[in-house]
């Protein structure tokens, strides 16, 4: 059975990146809403005029909350590029939660079925041994049934037919994890395509006539930097969970590769010594072959 500091490090690295992932979006949002205050901070005092008049300071202007930041994100983005991230945002956590209760170090090798095979092994009862692997889904009961159906040929067969099977499904798993870091190129990909698009129409107000309007023109850039900064802040978790996932992965494929092969070798072991060919097959019946008639006068009938 893998350790259990083997099993914690996977959690504590997803606590780390949540708590980093944490500071980096809360710093920056602190950042982003002091600097204009910082600023008016650090003015010069107020000056006097040539007629002796004080001229007031201006007044203090406050940092953009993070409603108000979060309302220009949304606003600015745009329903038709709003609805691409939003529905790849939807697909990345899915995945991600798919996985995680996939991937988990109880549900891949079962403490409960392990110990209830062994028992059932040690008492010689193979064909409860062999229902019971088979009506369970996890992932070294899949591989442990592959290789009990070959048992009867040899343990090299059966062991053959259980890392066809640990490959097959290590496969089916890895379609999951692919699909995470193809969300994790297309996020900077789209966040590219909002660029282009912001451009666009920001030289077209360019171009629109003598007199430019600002507020028209700070909006297109807007659109296009708020698509960029979506599409980087959602390929970043996605190329991150893609390569915990991957890790992960393959630690759990040899952990439950090594748990098929030991109890298939001690359920091939105990099968013989109990004088059972199979665990799923009984020994076939002894067939009984009438005797030949006695010879009669010496002479063998034709």
């Amino acid at each position: 059975m893998p350790s259990v500091a083997a099993s914690s490090r996977p959690r504590f690295l997803s606590f780390l990146f949540v708590i980093v992932c944490a500071i980096f979006v809360f710093g920056g949002v602190d950042e982003f809403t002091s600097r204009a205050t910082a600023q008016d901070k650090d003015a010069p005092p107020a000056e006097e005029n040539k007629d002796d008049k004080v001229v007031a300071p201006k007044a203090e202007q406050k940092g953009h909350p993070f409603g108000e930041v979060l309302k220009h994100i949304i606003y600015s983005v745009g329903w038709l590029f709003g609805l691409v991230l939003l529905f790849v945002s939807i697909s990345l956590v899915t995945l991600v939660v798919l996985l995680i209760m996939e991937l988990r170090l109880d549900a891949a090798i079962p403490p409960s079925f392990v110990d209830e095979f062994t028992e059932t092994v040690n008492n010689k009862r193979f064909k409860e041994a062999y229902e019971l692997a088979k009506e369970d889904p996890s992932f070294v009961a899949r591989v442990l049934t592959a290789g009990m159906s070959r048992l009867q040929y040899g343990i090299e067969d059966a062991r053959e037919a259980s890392y066809s099977m640990l490959e097959s499904v290590k496969a089916g798993k890895e379609q999951l994890i692919v699909y995470v870091a193809t969300i994790g190129t297309l996020g900077p990909l789209l966040g590219l395509v909002g660029t282009v698009y912001g451009m666009i129409l920001s030289f077209m107000t360019l171009s629109s006539g003598s007199q430019i309007n600002a507020q028209a023109l700070a909006n297109d850039i807007s659109h296009a930097l708020v698509i960029t900064l979506l599409g980087i802040g959602l390929s970043v978790p996605a190329i991150f969970c893609h390569a915990f996932f991957k890790n992960r992965l393959t630690r759990l494929s040899h952990d439950a590769g090594t748990m098929a092969d030991d109890l298939l070798t001690q359920m091939y072991y105990m099968s013989k010594k109990g004088g059972a060919s199979s665990p799923d097959m009984a020994a076939p019946a002894p067939i009984n072959r009438a005797a030949p008639p006695p010879i009669q006068g010496g002479v063998k009938p034709k």
